[in-house]
């Protein structure tokens, strides 16, 4: 059986959950591990089979023996690391949001044009079971022409502090962490199209919400109640180029009675809510109907997304699939996060 020879560059939270399933799937083989934390790398790679831990990216871009790369670091090191890695040969899976900016996400789109090689980027929620069920239905026809679309991430205390609060390596808060995961399900299940204009809203009311102390809160490891520079919350209308359209709110702090998460797609055949449960909307015989379909996931799971993204990832590198997340639509979602920043910052709608 070939085998695709993996490295993460990155030991955090996320890395381990590719690392998980690397080692879940028998196709792929762990070779190597690096962070900027010499031990934290040694440790990782030890708890997970790699071979080898290093200190820096640029010693693992240079092991001849690793084929394909996961990038799990800041925001800010993902465009020139994603370059660096196709520039050395490799194969890259990296995190979501592929850039912070659209013109980094240009540059690196412009090196995987130059190069023959597979750059996913994590948009993990594609891959979960509800998703690629309700892609079907909507490759089937089944919905029809999808014109509209609602995407919401609401938490109510979820800023997690660190890096996350830092704009200059995050490259924003709710939008660019979370609400990129709900408009991408959306824009996904649309069909792709391309941005037209934006007419968005930013908002700094609320912080970080600090001052609660009732009730837990994910905080990184660095986490500092002083520091933090990034919205609160944001809200956006984003029109494409087939007249469809798409309404998104996301937060990291709200006066929210609880946090949300919910995705809808709907054509003139049918409807779907995503999450947080799959069920389509449809009619016949002059009756409206609620479909559940019968799955082993209703909604995102964890271990199941990440699964079938690498699983993905692996047969991409081999040559047997096409990337469910290639690099030129990480590069359109950044114009369109960065298109929602335009707007919000210009107090108007912005054409793109």
């Amino acid at each position: 059986m070939q085998k695709v020879k993996i490295g993460v560059v990155g030991a955090g939270s996320i890395a381990a959950l590719h690392l998980k399933a690397y080692q879940g799937n028998p196709r792929a083989e762990l070779v190597a591990v690096a962070d900027i934390n010499a031990d934290r790398a040694t440790s990782v790679a030890k708890q997970w089979g790699a071979a080898r831990s290093y200190s820096t990216a640029a010693e693992l871009f240079a092991d001849p023996d690793v084929d394909a790369v996961s990038i799990c670091t800041w925001n800010n090191t993902h465009a020139e690391l994603a370059i660096a890695a196709v520039e050395a040969g490799k194969h890259v899976l990296v995190e979501k949001p592929m850039t912070r900016t659209y013109a980094e996400a240009q540059r690196l789109e412009d090196v995987v044009n130059a190069h023959d090689r597979v750059v996913q980027v994590g948009f993990v929620r594609r891959h979960s079971a509800n998703c690629r069920v309700l892609k079907s239905f909507i490759d089937a026809g089944d919905l029809g022409d999808i014109y509209y679309a609602k995407a919401s991430c609401i938490r109510r205390m979820g800023n997690p502090g660190g890096w996350f609060a830092n704009k200059a390596i995050s490259g924003g808060g709710p939008l660019i962490d979370i609400g990129v995961h709900v408009i991408d399900l959306c824009w996904y299940l649309m069909g792709t199209p391309r941005v037209t204009s934006v007419s968005a809203n930013t908002y700094e009311k609320l912080g970080n919400r600090s001052n609660i102390t009732t009730l837990p809160r994910y905080q990184v490891a660095d986490y500092d109640p002083t520091k933090n520079d990034v919205e609160d919350m944001a809200n956006a209308l984003i029109r494409f180029d087939n007249g469809a359209s798409l309404i998104m709110d996301t937060s990291f702090s709200l006066h929210a009675t609880s946090d949300s998460l919910n995705v809808s797609v709907y054509g003139d055949k049918g409807g779907a809510d995503l999450e947080p449960k799959l069920q389509i909307a449809s009619e016949k015989n002059e009756t409206l109907l609620k479909v559940t379909p019968q799955i082993g996931f209703e909604s995102f799971d964890l271990d199941d997304g990440f699964g079938n993204e690498i699983e993905n990832f692996v047969a991409a590198c081999l040559g047997e699939a096409e990337s469910v997340a290639p690099a030129w639509q990480g590069a359109e979602m950044m114009k369109i996060l960065d298109g929602v920043y335009t707007s919000a910052a210009q107090g108007k709608e912005v054409q793109i």
